[in-house]
């Protein structure tokens, strides 16, 4: 079960996950939210879910879903974020 400040965050952000239907959404894994925020979400989303979920949180998901065959982050934002986590956390930065 997710906490109260990502339910909050789900519901606020609902249109991200259009095709899923509403009494669905608390079901969500955190890998989805990650990557749909990731990709979609403006910088203010992603700042929101680094503080609910933990910016070395996220950067975990983000690099096992990359470091799998097949993800769904566009190509952008998989540059993107690989070079902003590789500076900016500690944990990844000698990658």
């Amino acid at each position: 079960m997710h906490s109260p400040e990502l339910i909050e965050f789900i519901n606020k952000h609902k249109f991200f996950w259009w095709y899923v239907p509403k009494d669905k959404l608390n079901n969500l894994s955190l890998e989805s939210i990650v990557e749909v925020t990731l990709n979609y979400g403006k910088l203010k989303d992603i700042s929101a879910l680094f503080i609910i979920l933990g910016e070395e949180k996220v950067v975990d998901i983000f690099f096992e879903k990359i470091s799998r065959q097949r993800h769904n982050f566009f190509p952008r934002t998989k540059h993107f974020f690989e070079l902003y986590f590789k500076r900016h956390v500690p944990k990844y930065s000698d990658r």
